[in-house]
């Protein structure tokens, strides 16, 4: 008898369902598993959620609790500190400078009190003698105060280099004026570089390290060393930082005396002229010294003229340059005199210039006036000079100055 006879298989197809069963159970798992595996991201995101929520909350109770805290000094200072402001710096610049230089304990010490004080915000471009390790009310209270800023450097057009004697009197040069800028305070005594230091750096060191521009290099190689320099610091004012060395303090005055000479023409401006840019802050400071400023472009022509026939200039100027002596009308002996400045007997330009030129001395040397003028005298008591084609008229300008008491 077979299984069949017997019923034990009464259904035909129940060997097809079991394997579709079994797929069905394993579907289910997967799902099972899945549905598990959501519930512990889904519970991990909210613990994720939670902790951020619980430090986002922390962090800002801890901001809240700190707000009116910041660290802050509470004397009036140690010892002393060089600060310096930039040309439109914010208060919350100057007081990440002084909490740079510790002078206060946080910037943020320095802001809060200078909320009581409206002049931090006219606070002017310059160094500032502070003091280190100040609260920030005695920090605000010195850096208004006008004695606190480093007095600015005054050059005025056709000043030298070294000092000058003027009626029995000593002018101070541009190396005097500065050793008296580079005083600081140690310990309670005034410390300043001297004239000489800053002579001896200025012509002791390698010109490169001195900030002198490309565009000098050359020829201030080949000057003598104690003019080397002359001509390089225009008219203007410097921020000379105190208590740096004698090389650094020339550097900086170089370098900025160099973006002033950039912005007034030189190099950029001297490509048409026939000379290179040297040679142009050589005429500049021959027009400073040899006419008031309505005159510039009349007597650059006049020099521009003389080169070109060639002609020698004749400038008292230049020969007084050599004898350090103020600007006054020469002796024969010194216009037959043999030395490299005395352009009544040597053609040309001078070796290097001869004192400080300013701007519109810049902008005439680079740009004179036009025609043939060959001479020129001063002719009024103002410094006004009369200009002439000819000798001969140059000659009748000359008697009628003297006539006049002019010179």
């Amino acid at each position: 008898m077979s299984g069949d006879d017997l019923g034990l298989f009464t259904d035909p197809e129940a060997d097809e369902r079991k394997p579709v069963r079994k797929r069905d159970r394993e579907r289910d798992n997967a799902r099972a598993k899945a549905k598990k595996r959501k519930k512990t991201a889904l519970w991990l995101v909210v613990a994720l959620i939670l902790t951020v929520g619980m430090g986002g909350a922390y962090y800002g109770y801890r901001e809240l609790r700190d707000i009116g805290s910041f660290e802050d000094f509470a004397g009036g200072g140690e010892v002393d500190a060089i600060v310096e402001v930039q040309d439109g710096d914010p208060v919350s610049k100057i007081a990440s400078t002084l909490y740079d230089n510790g002078v206060v304990a946080s910037a943020r010490a320095f802001v809060e009190a200078s909320k009581t004080d409206t002049r931090v915000t006219s606070i002017q471009p310059g160094f500032y003698l502070m003091k280190t390790k100040m609260s920030g009310q005695n920090a605000v209270a010195r850096m208004i105060d006008p004695k606190t800023r480093v007095p600015a450097v005054q050059i005025v057009g056709g000043l030298k280099l070294t000092d000058i004697q003027a009626d029995g009197k000593a002018v101070p040069g541009i190396y005097s004026k500065l050793a008296a800028a580079s005083c600081t305070e140690k310990d309670g005594a005034k410390v300043c570089l001297t004239a000489d230091e800053i002579k001896a750096a200025a012509e002791q060191t390698d010109p490169v390290a001195l900030g002198v521009p490309d565009w000098a290099l050359a020829d201030v190689k080949r000057a003598d060393p104690q003019f080397r320099l002359e001509g390089l610091i225009m008219r203007g004012v410097y921020q000379v930082k105190p208590g740096v060395t004698a090389v650094e303090l020339i550097r900086s005055v170089i370098v900025s005396s160099a973006q002033k000479m950039q912005g007034a023409g030189i190099p950029g401006g001297t490509m048409n002229t026939g000379f290179r840019p040297y040679e142009v802050l050589v005429i500049a400071s021959l027009i400073e010294k040899e006419a008031i400023e309505k005159d510039f472009g009349k007597v650059s022509q006049v020099i521009y003229n003389r080169i070109a026939k060639p002609m020698p200039l004749q400038f008292d100027s230049t020969i007084n340059y050599k004898n350090n002596q103020p600007h006054i009308r020469t002796s024969d002996a010194d216009r037959n005199a043999q030395q490299p400045y005395n352009t009544y007997i040597n053609p040309g330009l001078t070796p290097t210039p001869i004192g400080s030129p300013s701007q519109q001395a810049i902008a005439a040397a680079i740009k004179p006036e036009g025609g043939d003028i060959l001479y020129f005298v001063k002719c009024q008591k103002d410094g006004t000079s009369c200009f002439a084609n000819t000798f001969e008229e140059h000659n009748a300008n000359d008697q009628k100055a003297q006539k006049d008491g002019v010179y």
